[in-house]
């Protein structure tokens, strides 16, 4: 029973909400702690109910009644996750610190219970008897393989091993986030002569300013956040101080400090390795990848080596290109480095097609873009979208929105949150507060929450938040993601939205992307924020003519990233070696630039050490074949085609991960990809 002293918390009632959503508003830290511990304590009683059921297992009395168990918990969890990523303090932090070890053990507890994996196994193995549709068996088939590969089929000492190596990850998982938060939000660049700005644009150094302001302090202050960041490096003239700011971001965690993730890289890497190898895998790699489109990393060496052969002739031509830029400019000794490279990129870029991201700025202000893609949304699929401001949010900068479907039903609760501040950490995503399932026994289809958190460009006192370009393609990438959660039609949650397999979950995000650079898309919303104009046909030409600049570098620094990730996790022994040499190494064959020794990404990788991209940040390269594969086919149709776009809601988006990917992809697209559409989109091979 619940104790007086917790009746207020709002985690112990139903959201007396609309549509049921997250109390924001009544939410404490304080209610964290208590609803987590209730809701572990509820779980195990559920299992309990499991396991002591004196019938004979069935689906329905151990695979449903497993599914659906840890309701509370569920709920508490997932606000509490996505809070430590969105609107965190140092309180936050301490609890998630205390309760992260709590919860792994908890985890732990259910996957290596050996009375209720028994069950699962006797429901597995007597499968056939059960007439299960083909939905029920993915979820048992998905159940089943969970507990093998959470170390259900350990014993004794090597049982208790898994509970340790368990534990220490989450905490080291944890940590690794955190110091790279504070990381960023520790550095300052704090500018006081005017004369240190030059060449920087109106809107950079406006923001600063503001930054500065906000700061209490006089000047210009320029972060680590992505929209002050970038503009610094492309447009500074001070080359020395895009020097301190590179080195200040590439260096990031590797300082003699208490953030510094040097250590807790390696035991991550470790770690994982002693986990897999304890499961009977050789490495992390090969346990990761056995639940992928790649299936063993031949497969993802195979993708990242076409990549790199079909790439990187083009990628030295374009190096060779920005080298003579700057060294027209400075002359034929000069060297050109990291901090050079988005300053005379750039340059190059405006000289070749008079192009660059503050032309285009003025005419994407924030809430017409916003306006662009929901409209393109409504345009495809017929769906449209409500502010609704009852509903409660974690922070100002949020907005609420019911989404309705195209018979005006409502379909699902979407949140959107644009900008950068001290609790937020770096980068952009999709996320839910809840998910989609279907109640088999009264037949109602609970509908999902879904979030999109991104760090844009925010507004001044003179302006609106006016987007780059880069911005409006990664708000159309989480759109993406946002639309394969919302179009969720699966009876489990567990097989619901996003739960797909992870090389495949980047395909709905990307595709969105291709819409960037479509003239009759821009000219649905794209207009001067002063003026009313239209974004001029020239200036998309431009753009579409710009929009493969460079293109084969950067593929090759994504292939990079992938290399790096696949050396940390091909390993099968202990790595007690330097972090910067290993990375060095891992990548060599992939980078253009020249090396900087003290320069480290691992540090603050968050991707492929505290997110759930280890072994498989490839996904965005092979996603990329997809989407390219995919889009041609919206090309080939009309990029609005009705049909094209229910055939892609209807056999991609909304059914989760009901059936293997590439089974929904060839009856979506009626072949298998090949690598030629993304060649063909990037201009390395011509029609």
């Amino acid at each position: 029973m619940i104790s007086m002293m917790n009746a207020q918390n709002p985690f112990f009632e139903r959201y007396n909400t609309p549509h049921e959503t997250v109390p924001f508003d009544k939410i404490k830290t304080d209610h964290f702690e208590p609803a987590i511990r209730e809701g572990i304590r509820q779980q195990i009683a559920e299992i309990d109910a499991i396991t002591d059921n004196p019938e004979t297992p069935t689906f329905a009395n151990t695979i449903l009644a497993y599914e659906n168990s840890g309701e509370l918990l569920d709920r508490v969890v997932t606000v509490f996750d996505n809070l430590c990523s969105a609107e965190t303090n140092d309180t936050l932090q301490a609890l998630a610190q205390e309760m992260m070890p709590l919860l792994s053990e908890h985890g732990n507890n259910i996957s290596l219970n050996e009375s209720l994996f028994n069950r699962v196994k006797i429901v597995y193995q007597q499968k056939e008897q059960e007439s299960l549709t083909p939905e029920q068996l993915k979820l048992l088939e998905k159940i089943y393989d969970s507990f093998i590969r959470n170390g259900a089929n350990l014993q004794g000492e090597a049982k208790e091993k898994y509970r340790k190596l368990t534990k220490d990850l989450s905490s080291l998982t944890l940590q690794f986030a955190e110091n790279n938060l504070k990381e960023i939000n520790n550095y300052q660049l704090v500018l006081t002569d005017e004369k240190q700005l030059a060449g920087l644009p109106e809107s950079a150094v406006e923001a600063a300013e503001e930054t500065a302001k906000e700061k209490g302090i006089k000047g210009w202050m320029f972060t680590l956040q992505a929209p002050s960041f970038i503009p610094f490096m492309t447009y500074a003239d001070n080359r020395e101080l895009r020097k301190e700011l590179y080195f200040a971001n590439s260096t990031k965690c590797t300082h003699d400090n208490e953030f510094n993730n040097i250590e807790i890289v390696k035991k991550i890497v470790n770690t994982r390795m002693e986990i897999a190898q304890l499961l009977g895998y050789d490495n992390h790699a090969q346990y990761v990848l056995q639940k992928r489109m790649a299936q063993d990393s031949n497969a993802v060496y195979g993708l990242l080596n076409q990549l790199l052969d079909a790439y990187t002739p083009t990628a030295q031509k374009e190096y060779q290109e920005v080298l003579e830029t700057a060294q027209q400019e400075q002359g034929t000794d000069f060297a050109l480095m990291p901090w050079d490279w988005a300053y005379y990129s750039n340059k190059l870029k405006d000289k070749k097609f008079n192009i660059n991201e503050e032309m285009l700025r003025p005419y994407f202000e924030l809430e017409k873009v916003k306006e662009g893609v929901f409209g393109l949304a409504n345009r495809l699929y017929g769906i449209s979208f409500r502010k609704n401001a009852d509903i409660p949010v974690y922070h100002k900068d949020v907005e609420a929105y019911e989404v309705l479907d195209k018979d005006g039903k409502y379909l699902a609760v979407l949140y959107t949150d644009f900008h950068p501040r001290d609790g937020k950490r770096s980068g952009a995503w999709m996320t839910e507060y809840k998910g989609q399932w279907i109640d088999e026994k009264t037949g109602e289809d609970s509908r999902p929450h879904v979030s999109v958190v991104m760090n844009f460009t925010k507004p001044t006192e003179n302006k609106p938040a006016l987007l780059t370009f880069g911005e409006v393609a990664t708000f159309l990438h989480e759109f993406g993601h946002s639309l394969h959660g919302m179009f969720a039609n699966s009876t489990y949650r567990s097989l619901s939205g996003t739960n797909v397999y992870w090389d495949f979950v980047e395909l709905p995000s990307q595709i969105m992307e291709n819409f960037a650079i479509e003239s009759d898309f821009l000219n649905t919303f794209a207009r001067h924020y002063l003026t009313g104009e239209k974004i001029p046909a020239d200036l998309i030409k431009r753009l579409v003519d710009a929009s493969n600049f460079n293109v084969a570098y950067a593929c090759l620094r994504q292939i990079s990233f992938g290399l790096l990730d696949m050396a940390w996790y091909t390993r099968n022994t202990p790595f007690e070696g330097d972090v910067k040499e290993y990375e060095q190494q891992a990548w060599a064959k992939a980078q253009i630039l020249p090396v900087v020794k003290e320069a480290c990404m691992s540090t603050s990788f968050s991707h492929i050490f505290a997110g759930g991209y280890s072994a498989g940040y490839y996904s965005y390269k092979w996603a990329e074949v997809l989407d390219a594969d995919a889009f041609s086919l919206f090309r080939q149709k009309g990029i609005f085609d009705r049909d094209v776009a229910e055939s892609f809601r209807n056999n991609i988006l909304s059914k989760g991960g009901t059936e293997h990917p590439m089974i929904l992809y060839k009856r979506f697209r009626g072949q298998e990809p090949t690598i030629d559409a993304l060649l063909t989109r990037n201009g390395i091979i011509k029609n």
